[in-house]
């Protein structure tokens, strides 16, 4: 019964509006989506603009299209289009990880960073080039995978497995990442010879990345994203409890496998590539939110778009930030998540009062 029915047979006046229709919300979610994708392709050209050397917007075009070998062709090609090729696909990993993670958890702080799972594929990397004496970047891509996906076991078993709560898991993620930090600092303290190559997986960076790093990580990067996506519509049916799931049909052991090896694969890519970046997982989900609402179908690909203008833009501040040194991406987004997850706290606890 419609609040304008119910009005009129009470006589009171109905001061509710109505919903939207379902094809005018996804008209809105929709140019949404859209908005996104013109904000990403905004912050690509800024974040290949931008730099120790400041390049036009003309030459970024004619060096990305018209290249004809002049020293800054070779920058835009070479050094900086890379750099924005990892940083979009590792923004994207980390947003749709991060997602996947909430909605699985149905923990609103819940992020790969928090959660041990960047550093257990930090870890893993660490000990492979200190330990075992690998070099190769494929190398480290499978020890991080491994990596990762042992963390997400292991903070879901402390955190209590079926009967966690977002307090636990919260509290596990913190100590299996204090552990797996301290661990990375030893074998750094220990290893003098490997400390240089070990640094780059001890904090997020996008500085230094070579070019051929992308095509290797790629396809563990489609694979998770086509998991996560393949999972948005069992998880919006987890979010209602685990016994309305099943009454709608929801696979939920098939769901819980699929996701964890979603966010592994997405997490455990993302960190071999870029190390471990915090925080970007938490802060898109929180912030698309608002315009997308709740559904996953919608959720997951607003965070692929909106998560790697985040990182992009956390790149270009610590550019420009304290000129001619740079402030690494890792460093950006801690600080900045930090924040909004102080604020999180402090407003679920004034929830609970």
């Amino acid at each position: 019964m419609t609040t304008t029915a119910s009005a009129a047979r009470t006589g009171a006046p109905a001061t509710e509006a109505k919903p939207a229709p379902p094809a005018g919300r996804r008209a809105l979610r929709a140019g949404g989506l859209l908005l996104g994708l013109a904000l990403l392709a905004v912050v690509v050209l800024v974040s290949i603009a931008v730099g120790a050397k400041a390049i036009p917007l003309d030459q970024v075009w004619h060096g990305l299209f018209e290249s004809t070998g002049t020293a800054d062709d070779r920058i835009v090609r070479e050094l900086r289009l890379p750099r924005t090729a990892l940083g979009v696909a590792a923004g994207a990993a980390l947003g749709l990880a991060g997602a996947v993670m909430q909605s699985l958890t149905r923990n609103p702080l819940a992020d790969p960073g928090l959660l041990g799972v960047n550093a257990g594929a930090s870890a893993a990397v660490v000990t492979a080039i200190s330990v075992l004496g690998v070099t190769s970047f494929t190398g480290y891509l499978w020890f991080a995978l491994a990596g990762a996906g042992v963390a997400a076991v292991l903070v879901n078993a402390l955190g209590g497995s079926r009967a966690a709560t977002p307090v636990r898991l919260a509290l596990a993620g913190t100590a299996v990442n204090a552990a797996l930090f301290g661990y990375v600092n030893g074998l750094q303290l220990t290893d003098l010879s490997a400390l240089e190559t070990m640094r780059h997986w001890s904090i997020g960076t996008l500085t230094g990345r070579r070019g051929d790093l992308l095509p290797t990580a790629l396809p563990f990067l489609l694979a998770g994203a086509v998991l996560a996506l393949a999972v948005a519509r069992p998880l919006n049916a987890v979010a209602l409890g685990e016994d309305t799931a099943r009454s709608l049909g929801a696979r939920l052991g098939r769901t819980r496998v699929l996701s964890i090896a979603a966010i592994t694969l997405l997490s455990g890519a993302a960190t071999a590539v870029c190390g471990p970046i915090g925080f970007i997982g938490l802060m898109i989900p929180h912030a698309v939110r608002a315009f997308c609402g709740p559904d996953n179908r919608w959720l997951f690909p607003y965070c692929a778009v909106f998560a790697p203008a985040l990182l992009l833009g956390s790149d270009i501040i610590g550019r420009v930030l304290v000129p001619p040194t740079e402030i690494e991406v890792g460093v950006v987004t801690a600080f900045f998540g930090g924040l909004l997850f102080i604020h999180l706290v402090r407003r679920r606890k004034v929830a609970q009062l």
